[in-house]
C-alpha cells in the first residue's frame, strides 16, 4: 500500500513531502510556526480535527488516494466547511488578484486589441468563479449547517449541488494556451513562465478542492440527509 500521511507525523515531514500543502495548511487557521509539532497537535492548537486535516492533505498529495468508508465516517464536516470557505478567501483574496497582477504586466507590451481579449477573457473566468463561490458560501454551507443541526431545509438537497456543480478549471486550460502559444515574442519571458506556472498551480488545486467537494463533502452530507428521514 502506498504511503499516505498520518496524525502523528510532524508538520515539517509532511511539508517537505509535498510544498504545496504550505498553502492547504494555512487555510485551517494552523501557521508554519507549528511546523515542529506532530500534525495532531498542530491541530489542537488550531481547533480543527487531525483526521479531517490529514484526509485532505491525503487528497492534495497523492493522485489515486481515495477516502474509505472509514474516512468518511471519522470526517468533521464543519471542519470541510471551514477549509473550503479558506480555500475560496484564498482563490478570490489571493491567487486570482495575483494572476490578474502578472496577465496585466505580461500584456502591456502588447497591442491594444491583444491585451483587450485577455484580459476580458481572464476577467470572464474571474466573474464566474466568484460567482461559483459566492452560491456555494450563499446555499451550500447554510443547507449543510442546517443539516448538522437537525433542520432539513425543503426545496433543496446535497444531489441538487452535485447536479450542478460545474467543473471550475476548464477555462484555466484556455487560459495557459494562450499565455503560451498565442502572446507575440515582446512579451518578457520570465513574466510569461510565471504566469503559466501560476496556472498551472491553480488549475491542480481547484480540481483537488472540487474532489473534497464531490468525493467527501457529498456523501457524507447525503447519509446525513438519510438519517434525517
Amino acid at each position: 500500500m502506498k504511503e499516505i500521511f498520518t496524525p502523528d507525523m510532524r508538520l515539517s515531514e509532511i511539508i517537505d513531502r509535498n510544498c504545496n500543502l504550505v498553502q492547504v495548511i494555512s487555510r485551517v487557521g494552523i501557521g508554519l510556526r507549528h511546523a515542529g509539532l506532530r500534525a495532531s497537535e498542530a491541530c489542537n492548537l488550531a481547533g480543527i480535527d487531525s483526521d479531517t486535516f490529514i484526509l485532505i492533505c491525503n487528497v492534495y498529495s497523492f493522485q489515486d488516494f481515495v477516502p474509505s468508508g472509514e474516512d468518511l465516517a471519522a470526517v468533521s464536516i464543519p471542519d470541510i466547511v471551514r477549509y473550503l470557505h479558506g480555500s475560496h478567501a484564498f482563490y478570490t483574496g489571493i491567487a486570482l488578484r495575483n494572476l490578474e497582477a502578472g496577465l496585466n504586466h505580461l500584456v502591456d507590451p502588447c497591442e491594444e486589441s491583444m491585451k483587450e481579449v485577455v484580459m476580458k477573457f481572464f476577467i470572464g473566468y474571474k466573474d464566474e468563479l466568484e460567482k461559483h463561490f459566492a452560491r456555494e458560501e450563499n446555499e451550500v454551507f447554510p443547507y449543510v449547517s442546517a443539516i448538522l443541526d437537525g433542520r432539513r431545509p425543503e426545496g433543496y438537497s446535497i444531489d441538487q449541488f452535485e447536479e450542478h456543480h460545474e467543473r471550475v478549471d476548464e477555462k484555466l486550460e484556455d487560459m495557459k494556451n494562450i499565455v503560451m502559444k498565442y502572446l507575440p515574442g515582446e512579451c518578457h519571458e520570465e513574466m510569461r513562465t510565471w504566469v503559466v506556472m501560476e496556472l498551472y498551480r491553480l488549475r491542480d488545486d481547484l480540481r483537488r478542492h472540487t474532489y473534497v467537494e464531490d468525493n467527501i463533502l457529498v456523501p457524507v452530507v447525503r447519509n446525513l440527509e438519510k438519517d434525517g428521514e
